[in-house]
């Protein structure tokens, strides 16, 4: 095991974590995509991933449900692609 895996497992864990939240439906989708489609993200996206799972659960569930929109165009690409994994669940 070579540090760089051992620091893109160490990473994965911390997102992991964050992506547990107070509402079930966000850890679901949440950690779906972390699983599914983290990975093939470019590296501003997996920021962007990250500034999103800075915000708060209204914030997010307001986002996702399409009552406000997200601050910026980042976070407006992966709600739409979080909105996608919610309408199917």
């Amino acid at each position: 095991m070579t540090l760089a895996t051992t620091s893109a497992d160490t990473r994965r864990a911390k997102l992991h974590w964050r992506c547990r939240r107070g509402m079930r439906e966000l850890d679901i989708v949440l950690e779906h995509f972390l699983r599914e489609d983290f990975d093939a993200l470019s590296k501003t996206e997996q920021a962007d991933f990250e500034r999103l799972l800075d915000q708060t659960d209204p914030d997010l569930v307001h986002w996702l449900t399409g009552q406000s929109e997200a601050p910026d165009a980042g976070l407006t690409r992966l709600v739409k692609r979080l909105s996608r994994i919610l309408s199917s669940e």
